[in-house]
């Protein structure tokens, strides 16, 4: 029987099983026990000293399902040699320095009636996309198999057709292998992974190598994702800089978790106390002038270090009193409250900043921000028809005109078109814009409140 053998172990990974398993143990923390198991994972594959804290992100998030999933279906570009579709190998194994790992037999004779699969040794013979990937598999995880693929030159409808054949089990984990951008200094890197970040989550871009070098593997898993209305959220977004490397020509790097709606959890009450003190804690340093938010994002559960978005609406009396938000998730849940508590507190340009005599009768609101779905509309009847007053948050963009409303809008505009029609003022857009010049996305929140208290 032939197994295929490690081909990066001692270059992008130890090759002592004793330092690899402390390495990787490392990098996974904290495991997120508790929290939902995703249904798919994006991870990095770069050397683990480069990339090896942002997967462990993603694979912490297995803890509950260590003994649940008992197959993985491993996505990732090749780098080496050119596949015109999906490439399997023939080998019945995969080894790495921490052992072998078993090919799914059933899975594979499955995909040999698909044209654009095909059995391809060498792509997979100097391959580490996929390699790196199985030592983080075998540390979360207890019994399992893998079906690895090398995608090339492969459509998202080709791709999200393997997956769709594989995935409706309980115990199948899709992973799919990326880096982000490459070879760019570090701000502008920045710039691009973080716009990337917020394509992925709103699910419905086509990435392109530049963006992506597993690009053609994230938009089929994408594909998948929004016939199966999926729920995407980013869990760490970082770059070569931010590790061991130099900032001139940095690697960017990201980690995703796709949930099954059925999986989605809300946040705990402790989650929920956590966010408000934060909130305040951050509001009480803006008092004293603290540079920063005072807040150490790695001192919270690692659910509330999951990127989310957030809005944080502060009232006096009362009355509003600042309201700042993010419409992407872009850093750690805990991170976005903090700042934009802070940012209502002394930077919304429609109040001057408050002071510390308002702060008697503060009340805090978070509105922490659900993934946003697409809709699809033919008319503008069609889209108000889809919205559900008092529970959808709304989204509007055109081309680089956006804006959003919380669910909170609707007991003011109670009205599906009188919504509408408002939040295309806010966006800047045209009343008569028809609706193929624009999209909508909606989602939900989960909002709680808090009288502001000092530190």
């Amino acid at each position: 029987m032939y197994t295929r053998p490690p081909a990066v172990a001692g270059q992008f990974y130890p090759s002592d099983p004793m330092d690899l398993r402390r390495m990787i143990g490392g990098y996974l923390g904290t495991k997120a026990a508790g929290s939902q198991v995703p249904k798919a994972l994006i991870a990095p594959h770069a050397g683990y000293i480069y990339s090896g804290a942002v997967a462990g992100s993603a694979y912490a998030c297995l803890a509950d399902a260590h003994a649940r999933i008992r197959r993985v279906i491993l996505l990732g570009p090749g780098h080496r040699v050119y596949v015109p579709g999906l490439a399997l190998p023939s080998a019945q194994h995969f080894a790495t320095p921490l052992g072998e790992v078993a090919l799914d037999p059933g899975a594979t004779q499955k995909l040999a009636v698909f044209p654009q699969v095909i059995v391809m040794d060498h792509a997979h013979a100097f391959e580490h996309s996929l390699e790196v990937q199985i030592p983080f598999l075998q540390t979360v995880l207890e019994q399992f198999t893998i079906v690895p693929l090398v995608v090339g030159g492969a459509a998202p409808e080709d791709v999200s057709a393997v997956i769709e054949a594989l995935w409706d089990e309980a115990e199948t984990l899709i992973v799919v292998s990326s880096d982000l951008s490459h070879f760019h200094d570090y701000e502008t890197a920045r710039g691009i992974d973080r716009a990337t970040a917020a394509a992925i989550v709103r699910g419905t871009a086509t990435l392109s190598p530049e963006q992506a070098c597993g690009c053609a593997s994230i938009n089929g898993l994408l594909h998948f994702a929004r016939k199966h209305k999926l729920r995407i959220a980013a869990l760490d977004v970082r770059n070569s800089g931010d590790t061991t490397g130099p900032k001139d020509r940095v690697v960017g790097y990201g980690a995703f978790a796709l949930y099954s709606p059925r999986e989605s959890l809300p946040l705990r009450p402790e989650d929920r106390h956590l966010l408000l003190d934060a909130a305040s804690l951050s509001i009480a340093r803006g008092f004293e002038h603290v540079p920063d938010t005072a807040i150490n994002s790695a001192a919270y559960p690692q659910r509330l270090r999951v990127h989310r978005a957030s809005f944080v609406t502060l009232k006096a009396h009362g009355q509003l009193r600042g309201c700042i938000g993010s419409l992407e998730p872009h850093r750690p849940l805990v991170m976005d409250v903090a700042e934009n508590a802070r940012a209502a507190a002394f930077g919304d340009p429609r109040f001057r900043p408050l002071i510390p005599e308002e702060c008697a009768r503060l009340a805090i609101h978070i509105s922490v921000l659900n993934a946003p779905v697409a809709l699809n509309f033919k008319s503008e009847t069609d889209l108000l028809d889809q919205l559900a007053p008092g529970a959808d948050g709304v989204l509007l963009q055109q081309q680089d005109r956006r804006a959003t409303f919380l669910p909170a809008v609707w007991e003011s505009l109670p009205g599906r078109a009188e919504f509408l029609r408002e939040l295309k003022r806010k966006a800047g857009i045209s009343q008569d814009a028809g609706p193929e010049t624009f999209q909508v996305w909606r989602y939900t929140v989960e909002s709680f409140s808090t009288m502001y208290h000092a530190f």
